[in-house]
């Protein structure tokens, strides 16, 4: 087995389990105790897991919203009411706009009340008050709806998505990284956020620093695929200039 290969098998064994010990991580790859004692020092320096007495254990899942959607917001309603008015500095008059789910997605909805727009919302909480008047004119993809975050997923969603040819895109990313890219917490999230990216002619990726800071599990889009960054200007300089690198414009607020 390819070393980067049993790494990734570590790193996912430890995450669906939560902690796993050395012995159980050398039968699940068929490496030595003694290489996967290696294998964990590197990983706890990577800030994949966390070793304890015997093994290793997952550490706080990255990404993850913990608290409900509304506390979220209101705990982060300043940034993100920043952030969505330069994305919705970014939409034009007559665009058809993706808006992806999440706490700064949902700020971005609150601002486009009256716009000239078509907006495909991802989540009900962006849907309610997208709807509330005239315009914009509010699309539904469809597909079973998470709880608390209302997001919509599953395969459903993703078919919608993939019969649509938006303008524009504006994605929340869970985390993003020069190394990882765009990524996001659960298989099902990043596949439509997959399908979003795919489904537009310009990505808008709209995030705080905080998220710039972290990695999460599955990736759905590479950092050359998006046109515009909007985050705050406590940014990692590093993680902008990749960003810029890639052909991106970065927007700080």
């Amino acid at each position: 087995m390819q070393r980067s290969h049993r790494l990734s098998m570590i790193v996912r064994a430890i995450n669906s389990s939560r902690s796993l010990s050395v012995e159980a991580l050398s039968q699940l790859t068929g490496a030595s105790p003694v290489t996967i004692r290696r294998d964990l020092v590197e990983l706890v320096r990577a800030g994949h897991v966390r070793r304890t007495h015997g093994g290793a254990e997952a550490l706080p899942q990255r990404g993850v919203a913990g608290a409900p959607f509304r506390q979220r917001y209101e705990a982060k309603r300043e940034v993100n009411e920043r952030l969505g008015a330069a994305v919705a500095a970014l939409l034009s008059d007559g665009d058809s706009v993706v808006l992806d789910s999440g706490t700064t997605c949902f700020t971005v909805a609150t601002l486009l009340a009256g716009r000239d727009l078509t907006v495909i919302p991802l989540s009900l909480h962006a849907a309610a008050v997208l709807a509330e008047g005239t315009l914009p004119r509010v699309v539904l993809p469809g597909g079973p709806v998470e709880p608390d975050s209302q997001a919509m997923s599953g395969a459903a969603a993703v078919q919608a998505l993939e019969s649509i040819s938006a303008d524009v895109v504006v994605l929340g990313p869970c985390a993003a990284s020069a190394a990882h890219g765009l990524t996001a917490t659960t298989a099902q999230e990043s596949a439509v956020k997959a399908a979003a990216t795919r489904a537009a002619a310009r990505r808008i990726v709209v995030a705080p620093a905080s998220k710039l800071l972290s990695t999460a599990t599955f990736r759905f889009a590479t950092l050359s695929q998006v046109d515009h960054l909007v985050t705050t200007r406590d940014a990692p300089g590093t993680l902008l200039e990749e960003f810029a690198a890639e052909g991106a414009q970065v927007h700080l607020v």
